[in-house]
């Protein structure tokens, strides 16, 4: 992959301290250096010891990375949302985990988008995973395409200039009474247990922002913004707070005959595309069991609907 700067300040800099700023980390400095890459400042190749002046043309070969990593393509399709030279968004259904496990080695959403990029021929086909989801929630996930978007996409997370919209439906036995408000509670392991995670003081700092988007008799519909990352963040908050998601067993939330797995859809990814610098929002439609929920908790309310009657 190739890139391309124009260097417009007045102050002389190093080329390596230009190429820092840039994201491009030492690692992959050396990576360009002994594995196929180049850098040509002025259209002549150069080292990174040389000054940059006002006006300077930077031209840098980034070497392909092939397919040389342990996770297995599989051929099973995957559901594109957005797609351009460097990054992949792709709607993960329920029941698929983000990356391959010991017992699941094959089935992952990374399995399968390293799939697509052996069918396509790209010349990176190295996963690289922005933004991950739990097995049973469904929605956007973001993949870079190559090591140097993931580092830009890295700092994003670290900067919060990645915005995460989630949907949840939850019990109907107890509502958030706020009709937009923060849960701020720290979030730490479960003694007896490395999956479960629970709101405990000297736990990790946690802050889930939301929305009441619906109020039914038989459960309430949340829009939700994460602003930090921890495991199950959003299904401890909810919980904590008394309203678990539905579906939701490993917290205590009710079974139902439509969700039968913990109600939590990730709808929006709201960031900044890595080299151009244009803020993007990329959104998706909720799932069948979602719409089939909500369709008959409008219908209960007395009202039709025909997959478009709410609008959040």
């Amino acid at each position: 992959m190739i890139y391309e700067w124009h260097y417009d300040d007045e102050q002389s800099i190093l080329l390596r301290t230009f190429l820092r700023n840039q994201g491009i980390s030492k690692r992959l400095l050396a990576k360009i250096k002994f594995h196929g890459g180049e850098i040509r400042l002025n259209n002549k190749t150069e080292n990174v010891l040389a000054k940059l002046q006002k006006g300077d043309h930077i031209w840098v070969q980034v070497p392909d990375e092939g397919e040389h990593e342990t996770t297995v393509p599989v051929d099973i399709p995957i559901a594109i949302v957005y797609e351009d030279d460097h990054i992949l968004i792709v709607d993960k259904p329920a029941g698929v985990a983000s990356i391959p496990s010991r017992k699941n080695p094959h089935l992952s959403m990374a399995n399968r988008v390293k799939g697509y990029y052996k069918r396509q021929n790209y010349a990176d086909q190295v996963i690289h995973i922005v933004t991950r989801l739990d097995r049973d929630t469904t929605g956007l996930m973001l993949f870079a395409k190559n090591r140097y978007t993931h580092a830009l996409m890295d700092q994003q997370l670290r900067n919060k200039t990645i915005q995460k919209y989630y949907y949840a439906l939850t019990s109907p036995y107890n509502r958030l009474e706020e009709e937009h408000g923060f849960i701020n509670a720290p979030i730490a392991r479960t003694d007896d247990s490395i999956i479960t995670r629970q709101v405990k003081e000297g736990g990790k700092d946690a802050l889930t922002e939301y929305w009441t988007a619906r109020r039914y008799r038989d459960g309430h519909l949340y829009r939700i913004q994460l602003h930090t990352g921890r495991t199950h963040q959003i299904r401890v908050h909810f919980t904590h707070m008394g309203a678990p998601l539905v579906g939701d067993s490993l917290y205590g939330g009710p079974d139902n005959d439509i969700v039968k797995r913990q109600a939590l859809h990730c709808k929006a990814l709201v960031f900044n595309h890595p080299l151009t610098g244009e803020r993007l929002t990329i959104e998706t439609d909720f799932p069948t069991d979602f719409k089939d929920w909500l369709a008959q908790e409008e219908e209960k309310e007395g009202r039709s609907y025909d997959g478009t009657a709410i609008r959040i």
